[in-house]
């Protein structure tokens, strides 16, 4: 597995969307796309041949990301754990501190004593319809901020 697409967005204290990152990245290691890849994200192989390879967008998305001290947020892990093995794949150092990253699928399941579940599913027990394509970076970027916005202000 190989990330083939940065999504996020940038809120404030406040948690406002503020901006955001999207950038597709060319996978190295199995350069062709699965048919099931592309179906489940809708990015198509063209998507990712025109794009720069991990080295070259991942300090894109770190200085998009700036100096001012700032949360990881994801749905899971898998993100984080994926940012990590990109970057040791490609003997980068791996910026990010476990505790400057917030599962929210975790801080879901604890805030409404349930076990965690799927994005899709979150956004439906928030009553909240889910926006764009799931599965794809930015679009799940967006979703799970609508979420972060009901689950921080609850936890803080």
């Amino acid at each position: 597995m190989e990330i083939i697409e940065i999504g996020a967005v940038r809120m404030n204290d406040r948690l406002e969307i503020l901006d955001e990152f999207a950038s597709f990245v060319k996978p190295i290691q199995s350069p062709i796309l699965s048919d099931f890849c592309k179906k489940l994200t809708s990015i198509a192989q063209s998507d990712v041949d025109h794009a720069e390879i991990f080295p070259d967008v991942f300090p894109k998305f770190l200085a998009w990301i700036g100096n001012d001290p700032f949360m990881l947020c994801s749905w899971g892990n898998y993100d984080f754990r994926q940012f990590k093995l990109d970057c040791e794949r490609h003997r980068i150092s791996f910026p990010f501190h476990k505790e400057k990253h917030i599962n929210l699928k975790q801080a879901m399941a604890d805030l409404k004593k349930i076990k965690p579940t799927g994005m899709a599913g979150a956004l439906e027990i928030f009553g909240l319809p889910l926006l764009g394509k799931h599965h794809r970076g930015i679009d799940d970027a967006h979703n799970i901020a609508r979420m972060a916005q009901i689950i921080l202000k609850s936890v803080h």
